[in-house]
């Protein structure tokens, strides 16, 4: 245990000196991204909360499903999304605050807490727990997927690739925190939970294929079918590179939220299990 606070009291030193050893440039976020197919019903006020709406609907719904008894979990989802949650919205709403990305109050119904709207907050429940369900349901229709004797090299892999780009880009504060604390977090997986290696790979698979509704969901808030983004950004602040209207720094950011939440998940169903 002393080993595990002494790394992540680590970690937290250098996201400090990161955050106070940068500078961002405020009002200097960008609205004008370019739809790649117009869709007018989201020109509204409530286009946020419609796409929380409908990417909670079917995972929902197929919780009851026996097979996948999804339903059963959901004390150990909350349980897991809670903390986590808590964590993104600090860190969501400092770097609203200093500039790094912001809301377009067009596209969000106007109620807000701390700088964030409400949608934002529940964004932190919605989409893990239906990314939970792609999880659940790749567990029952795959089970026992392992990549062997491959996991331990794939998960340092990404550490490395994370932290090399995390800390080549420094000055970008979205770029550098998210792939930092997300390379930190597969280097403490590679060091500290071998045992992961039970249920990792069906982790992997299924971040994988949640790409197919982040694309829609992702894609629709930071602009592909509406005249402006929901979320808008810094350039200076991320990579640069985009999938269609997608920062490619939303995919690792995603990455982070479900592993760190499917983590805790894991943790709480095998005390239940005890």
């Amino acid at each position: 245990m002393k080993k595990i606070a002494g790394y992540w009291t680590a970690v937290l030193l250098v996201i400090i000196y990161l955050w106070v050893s940068n500078e961002v440039a405020r009002g200097n976020l960008i609205f004008d991204v370019g739809p790649i197919a117009a869709v007018p019903l989201l020109e509204t006020c409530w286009h946020y909360a419609i796409l929380l709406l409908l990417t909670l609907f079917f995972p929902f719904i197929a919780s009851f499903d026996k097979r996948i008894d999804y339903f059963s979990k959901w004390p150990e989802f909350f349980k897991a999304a809670l903390p986590v949650a808590l964590l993104f919205i600090l860190w969501d709403v400092w770097f609203t605050k200093i500039g790094v990305w912001g809301f377009n109050a067009d596209y969000f119904s106007g109620i807000t807490l701390l700088g964030l709207p409400w949608e934002e907050w529940a964004f932190f429940f919605v989409i893990p727990f239906s990314c939970l369900f792609i999880y659940e349901s790749v567990r029952y229709f795959y089970p026992g997927i392992s990549f062997g004797k491959y996991d331990r090299p794939i998960t340092l892999g990404l550490a490395i690739l994370f932290l090399t780009i995390g800390f080549a880009k420094w000055s970008a504060l979205y770029t550098a925190t998210t792939f930092l604390l997300s390379g930190f977090f597969c280097l403490y997986h590679f060091l500290f939970m071998p045992r992961a290696m039970a249920w990792r790979g069906t982790f992997y698979l299924s971040y994988l294929l949640s790409w197919i509704p982040f694309l829609l969901i992702n894609g629709s808030l930071t602009g592909s079918f509406t005249s402006q983004p929901v979320v808008v950004y810094n350039p200076a602040e991320y990579l640069g590179i985009r999938v269609g209207t997608i920062p490619l720094d939303d995919s690792v950011y995603s990455f982070l939220l479900l592993f760190s939440v499917t983590t805790l998940y894991e943790f709480y169903l095998r005390k239940r299990k005890v």
